[in-house]
């Protein structure tokens, strides 16, 4: 079972925020424009879950990549006692074996999103190596606090691993990844797995993944206000997902919080990157220090000017490319057959 740790250090002076990239420095100042940083609150969760102008969400047939992929919708067996949980399976035409598989869990802030979120750049980064993407929907909060979304996306995981033969997936080349909230969550399921004698997972794939409730590092106090997604939405997203009296507390659960882990020892390899001009920075780059400590293969990038989903709002820009590069070429060393 995998134990939490509450102490901190006394939060440190910290300096003024890191400078933006300049190629996206004029992005965030039109996205602050349409939605500040600080725009999510616990009064108005309902409303910021209509649609974005602008950002449409992809169809079955806009995810079937010309035909290239099948997709469908699946309702699986979710947690006990809990309805069922759709997954949306991307799943290779005329593979002839089976392929490797993302189980992508989308990203939101534990408040927003569903299983399309993010999932055309997942399969950018599966299609070229002939995976297949599994995405789950899971519950969202407050109507559902910890532990719900967490338990879904296992029980999602459970059943795509019970069923990988059935699919066309090989079972043991499954990466669990996802972005903000969804790489937060995906840091849980691994941990699940782990202490579970769960699914193997054979990587984990997590982009500036949200895995802090405390809130307090020197990021998240030098980019509040800034960018997108700071420290105040940031707290109405923890506070939703475990209840103001539980957030920052001695008692959360390292399965909602991944950064309360006290042992990080025996988890598959995992690749974190983060922008530096974002409120994750701090928190990420612990997590993979304490992986590294723990023994853990990783890869850690902090993309110098980038803030939070820099690389899905501006995909042409520079940093943008790079970062998507490192992801794939991680990715694509992770499924090399093992050494004899």
């Amino acid at each position: 079972m995998t134990t939490q740790v509450s102490d901190r250090s006394p939060t440190r002076q910290v300096g003024p925020p890191p400078p933006f990239d300049p190629e996206l420095a004029p992005v965030v100042e039109v996205l602050a424009g349409l939605r500040p940083p600080d725009a999510y609150r616990s009064d108005n969760i309902a409303e910021m879950r209509a649609p974005v102008p602008g950002v449409e969400t992809p169809t079955d047939e806009v995810l079937s990549r010309g035909g290239t992929y099948s997709v469908r919708e699946r309702a699986v067996p979710g947690p006990d006692g809990a309805p069922d949980v759709s997954l949306l399976i991307c799943l290779p035409e005329h593979a002839t074996t089976p392929v490797p598989a993302i189980y992508h869990v989308h990203g939101g802030g534990m408040i927003v999103g569903d299983n399309r979120f993010g999932l055309a750049e997942m399969l950018d980064l599966a299609a070229p190596l002939g995976m297949a993407v599994v995405s789950v929907e899971y519950r969202l909060a407050p109507e559902t606090p910890h532990p719900g979304p967490v338990e879904d996306c296992y029980a999602g995981l459970v059943w795509v691993s019970e069923h990988a033969h059935e699919l066309g997936i090989d079972p043991g080349r499954v990466v669990v990844g996802g972005a903000s909230a969804g790489g937060g969550l995906a840091a849980g399921v691994t941990l699940m797995a782990r202490d579970r004698n769960g699914p193997a997972v054979l990587a984990q794939l997590l982009l500036s993944p949200m895995l802090d409730d405390r809130n307090d590092t020197p990021s998240a106090q030098q980019m509040r206000g800034l960018g997108i997604w700071d420290s105040s939405s940031n707290e109405t997203g923890w506070n939703a997902l475990l209840g103001e009296g539980v957030r920052g507390g001695p008692d959360v659960s390292p399965y909602a919080a991944p950064s309360r882990a006290a042992d990080l020892s025996g988890l598959p390899p995992a690749f974190v990157d983060v922008g530096s001009a974002e409120t994750f920075r701090d928190e990420d780059v612990a997590h993979a220090s304490r992986l590294w400590q723990a023994g853990c293969d990783v890869e850690l990038h902090v993309w110098p000017g980038g803030f939070h989903g820099f690389d899905v709002v501006v995909p042409r820009a520079v940093l943008s490319q790079d970062a998507i590069a490192a992801r794939a070429a991680w990715l694509r060393r992770q499924l090399r057959p093992a050494s004899p």
